[in-house]
């Protein structure tokens, strides 16, 4: 396992893993841009990972137990590409690496996700790739405590990391890989390229922890000081992971950044620019590489493909699905839907009637007691529903009736306890659906979203489903203060490209709105609720029907109206309010319930106009938040009532009179519009 000998005939492993370096190398001087210093210190790990270890299907990037592999520190992609280039993926000729970093290309700067492709998660942001990993091992596992039978082991695979000291300065990982060791992630494994160079220089100067002290205190197997040049070691290290099934495991590699480049090698002059022709030049000759850019010899090639043995591997699994199959047909069926990310053939059918159900009952509850009405509803429809909250389980109300907490020792369960880690906890579930086979919840107040905050542009960007509960949703939260008031937290969330948020009013609408982010899988869905209680508005059966549609018309006057109330969550009793004391008037009051105004935006034309017809200028909104994203419905001729300041320290029912969310206040300013 030298970095010089390999068998007969055979390409030593120093040049194997000279092909990433050429490869990458010549990538970012092509696009006089990118980051050759990770993947040039990295190969020789890379090498013996995917030539040896990593089990993947090249001709098949969806196989289900596939191991997962995860790039945290993106910038590094030229690794990732060089690696799906020479081991055999379509997507990836060398027409991609030759446009590295160009338009319509698949090599992108950063590493992007595509569902059914080989890069199992965009990375780039350091850190939640890292935290990504967590979640497809915590999915790995739960699922098989839930599938795995006796002689039957159908899911078992590892997910594997590279990450760098950018990956560990960020918080993230903290929260990330303290709790992979409370849960006992034993199928986790993440190379730590220690090569002691960020952007500004050298790290001694702002990162001097103690690395491997820090993950053994999180319960993680750590191998410090393996020579990541060297194949031998590298492969002894990974045995040694491999072995212990009961801690993740840290492998602390000792690398030169730029590995190869000899003028610029082990300088953060590798790290983010091009190395330059005279020093490639320069790095071929030190490296023993006589290939024009671009070029893989023949027999360096041919020991890079991995199709055969990846078919094998992936061959080998069918056998034993097959046998499942036979002795457990239902639960092979199940997983199968669960890894295609379908929902039960029954499911349409299952949420109207609960809806309905729903409906029927008529409560007056605040909406995240409407959310967990919801969960119990639909949750025994959807095993796959797994989540938890931010250590406010009983302020979220995030555990329905059959939520079975998972453990280090026992993972067959389906909700998590994932203490004060708002940010990891978004992460983990944009990885665990990324792995398939789980649908994920979160929760946390709508205030700390913002600690959230990239993980969920994260979702948004790679277009995958993950569901947000976030509640105390406004000044409704009362006496806990404007620290923990969130008034600008929903409007920043619907600007966020890809994001649905719902801000519901009463339990229909809520129920509504978890359907709508259930079934929604190209993207995550936010759905604010409040503390306080909100009364149940009755609604025909139509109406029903078009909350889906993400703004509606809840209550109208005979003929015309004069005036039309927007409104959603805990003002639309505000707006009904206030339109029956406008009736009395003899004015025409409508009010339109917009939980959603990106569903109700991607309406035909005729049905928003149906809506809010264009001929009625006069318009009042009403939300207990910033008014900056009301306008485009208000129009110019309308108003906002809103809150564009932070709140106060006070009962709700006085914060509310006080900042002007009371039926007198609504009505006279109506009745100023239509002046």
């Amino acid at each position: 396992m030298s970095n010089t000998v390999s068998a007969a005939g055979q390409p030593a492993r120093r040049d194997l893993a000279n092909a990433i370096r050429a490869l990458s190398m010549d990538a970012v001087q092509a696009a006089n841009s990118g980051h050759p210093g990770a993947p040039m210190g990295m190969a020789d790990i890379a090498e013996v990972l995917w030539n040896d270890y990593l089990r993947h299907n090249p001709s098949n990037p969806a196989w289900a137990n596939r191991d997962r592999f995860v790039l945290s520190n993106g910038h590094g992609s030229m690794l990732l590409y060089s690696l799906l280039h020479l081991t055999g993926y379509a997507d990836f000729p060398i027409e991609q690496l030759r446009n590295f970093r160009q338009m319509g290309y698949r090599t992108a700067g950063h590493p992007e996700y595509e569902e059914g492709g080989p890069i199992e998660t965009t990375t780039g942001p350091l850190g939640q790739g890292l935290t990504n990993a967590v979640g497809m091992a915590m999915a790995e596992k739960m699922l098989a405590a839930e599938f795995n039978r006796p002689g039957h082991q159908i899911v078992d695979h590892k997910t594997w990391v590279f990450l760098g000291d950018g990956c560990l300065m960020e918080g993230i990982s903290h929260e990330a890989c303290s709790l992979a060791g409370t849960l006992k992630l034993g199928k986790l494994a993440a190379f730590y390229d220690d090569n002691n160079i960020s952007i500004d220089g050298e790290v001694g100067g702002w990162f001097t922890d103690d690395t491997p002290k820090r993950f053994e205190s999180y319960g993680w197997q750590v191998i410090p000081d393996v020579d990541g040049h060297d194949a031998a070691a590298i492969a002894a290290a990974i045995e040694q992971a491999t072995s212990d099934t009961d801690r993740p495991t840290l492998i602390c590699c000792k690398t030169v950044i730029g590995f190869g480049a000899p003028n610029k090698q082990g300088t953060a002059s590798t790290h983010g620019a091009p190395l330059g022709d005279e020093e490639i030049a320069a790095a071929r000759k030190e490296l023993g590489w006589d290939s024009a850019p671009f070029e893989i010899p023949a027999d360096i090639a041919a020991s890079w493909n991995g199709e055969e043995r990846g078919a094998a591997d992936e061959n080998a699994w069918n056998v034993t699905f097959a046998k499942y199959n036979a002795d457990h047909p239902d639960l092979a069926a199940e997983f199968a839907r669960r890894m295609a990310g379908t929902l039960p053939e029954n499911w349409s059918a299952f949420a109207d009637k609960a809806i309905a159900e729903i409906d029927a009952a008529g409560e007056k509850v605040a909406t995240r007691k409407a959310s967990l009405i919801a969960l119990n509803a639909f949750a025994p429809a959807l095993p796959e529903m797994a989540g938890g909250s931010a250590d406010l389980t009983g302020s979220n109300l995030t555990k329905h009736n059959g939520s079975v907490p998972i453990s280090g020792d026992d993972a067959a369960g389906n909700y998590i306890w994932f203490g004060v880690r708002e940010f990891g906890m978004t992460a983990i579930c944009n990885g665990m659906r990324l792995h398939g086979g789980w649908l994920p919840y979160s929760g946390t107040f709508l205030t700390f979203s913002d600690y959230s905050r990239n993980a969920l542009r994260m979702a948004a960007l790679m277009k995958i489903q993950n569901v947000l509960v976030y509640t105390h949703d406004s000044i409704g939260l009362g006496e806990d203060g404007p620290t923990h008031q969130p008034v600008e937290h929903t409007a920043s969330l619907r600007l966020m490209p890809n994001m649905s948020v719902w801000r519901p009013c009463d339990t229909v609408e809520t129920a509504v709105a978890w359907r709508y982010a259930i079934e929604r899988q190209d993207g995550p869905t936010s759905l604010i609720l409040t503390r306080q209680g909100l009364p149940h508005q009755k609604r025909s059966e139509d109406q029903i029907s078009d909350i889906a549609r993400g703004g509606y018309v809840l209550k109208d006057s005979p003929g015309t109206a004069d005036i039309i109330f927007i409104a959603t969550g805990s003002e639309i009793a505000l707006a009904v309010s206030a339109a029956e004391e406008l009736a009395a008037d003899g004015v025409n009051a409508r009010v339109v319930s917009m939980p959603c105004t990106d569903a109700f935006d991607a309406q035909d034309a005729a049905y928003r106009e149906s809506v809010l017809p264009a001929a009625v200028t006069a318009r009042v909104v009403i939300e207990a938040g910033v008014t900056e994203t009301w306008w485009r419905h208000a129009g110019p001729a309308g108003r906002v009532i809103g809150l564009d300041r932070f709140g106060e320290s006070a009962p709700a029912n006085e914060l509310f009179k006080h900042f002007g969310f009371s039926t007198d206040n609504v009505v006279a300013v109506a009745k100023d519009v239509l002046k």
